[in-house]
């Protein structure tokens, strides 16, 4: 008698066990719908190379929503960065201020892909920080929590980094 009556109450919490999976993956898609643009891009500008972008991706979100059932952007945004960590090339993420020589003449037109090429030419760390802030808009104090440096450095970073790329856009 015991098991019809296990039966039967599995039988009516199925319709709520399937509501809240479905309910899950909502969730997520709405996370990842929200995210997905911002970082594949911020990835592809990192690697230089779509299906490593697709795979840092892909492992960016597992890593987002391994820590949190809804990660906000900050989360994702930090674990995109362990990611980047992880893959090599950003290494210690260190603003390093080399001398550039200041350009007084651009040409007034520039291709986009002369930019693109000019921005991947950049060291990780002033490509990250010019990425997250001239190309995605983020604060200084939010590029300097999700990558772990100060304020200031981002600063100096992301002035090294217009420095640098108009210094390449110069030269083509």
């Amino acid at each position: 008698m015991s098991s019809l009556v296990d039966g039967i109450q599995l039988a009516a919490m199925l319709p709520i066990v399937q509501r809240a999976q479905q309910t899950s993956i909502d969730q997520y898609r709405d996370v990842f719908e929200g995210n997905r643009h911002r970082v594949y891009s911020l990835s592809y500008y990192m690697t230089n190379n779509e299906l490593t972008a697709e795979e840092v991706m892909s492992n960016t979100f597992c890593r987002a929503f391994a820590v949190s059932h809804k990660p906000d952007a900050e989360t994702i945004d930090r674990a995109l960065v362990k990611e980047l960590r992880e893959l090599g090339p950003l290494g210690n993420l260190t603003v390093e201020c080399k001398p550039a020589v200041q350009v007084s003449q651009v040409r007034r037109n520039t291709r986009r892909a002369d930019l693109e090429a000019a921005v991947v030419q950049l060291a990780a760390t002033e490509r990250l920080i010019f990425l997250m802030h001239d190309v995605e808009n983020y604060d200084h104090s939010r590029i300097a929590r999700t990558i772990g440096i100060t304020e200031a450095e981002s600063r100096a970073g992301l002035f090294q980094a217009r420095l640098r790329v108009r210094e390449l856009l110069a030269k083509q």
